[in-house]
């Protein structure tokens, strides 16, 4: 399957999504390309549009290479496996933590005004991406919000490989991806137009499409 961009391909996931209409709750993108397929999907639920901002830990000296990521909300998922295996040290993994909480920090002030994510106690999380790859930021993700209380966590993207959509559906209620292919290489592959999405054009999009979400005191 080849998407347009990523306006049609949050076009076309929100068509598998029309089902929750008639819950209660908020749509995640997660930050940048995600929040665009993500605006289409909450447009038409009728739901907010939020973001939930999660960074990838990269290997020493191959930074594109996941071994783990970190989240609001305190939450790190490592791959402990491929740690050990590559044999990196305690100190880096540590580092790199620090790291991208600060770089999240950044984020949240940028996209939240440093507001902590919604109080979602009985409501549907629906966490949207562009596609997943190694799934490592996603799974950090469904840690945020399910640490903020989500009583159903949906994950949804218009892309990954079946190896990935079958672990997360050992751990979100839900999972709705468009396309699962074999082999699977890179999102970027299953887009005719797959431009870079500044922080601006994040910031413009979740100005005219978010709506007002219920925030507790919780930070």
């Amino acid at each position: 399957m080849l998407f347009e961009d990523r306006v049609d391909a949050g076009r076309r996931l929100a068509t598998r999504l029309r089902h929750l209409a008639g819950e209660e709750g908020v749509v995640f993108g997660l930050p940048r390309g995600g929040v665009v397929v993500a605006a289409e999907v909450a447009q038409a639920l009728d739901w907010p549009l939020d973001v939930v901002i999660a960074r990838k830990i990269g290997a020493p000296g191959n930074l594109e290479y996941a071994i783990g990521a970190v989240a609001e909300q305190g939450a790190v998922v490592l791959n402990d496996a491929e740690i050990h295996l590559l044999g990196i040290r305690p100190e880096y993994i540590s580092q790199e933590i620090r790291e991208q909480e600060r770089e999240i920090e950044r984020r949240v002030q940028r996209f939240r005004q440093g507001l902590p994510l919604p109080d979602l106690t009985g409501q549907t999380a629906v966490l949207v991406d562009d596609g997943i790859a190694t799934g490592f930021t996603m799974r950090a993700a469904v840690q945020a919000v399910r640490n903020a209380r989500a009583r159903r966590v949906v994950v949804a993207a218009p892309v990954a490989p079946p190896d990935i959509v079958r672990r997360f559906q050992r751990i979100a209620e839900e999972v709705i991806c468009l396309d699962t292919p074999e082999p699977f290489l890179a999102v970027g592959r299953f887009y005719a137009h797959f431009e870079q999405v500044t922080d601006e054009e994040v910031a413009e999009i979740l100005a005219r499409v978010r709506r007002p979400v219920a925030r507790s005191s919780r930070q």
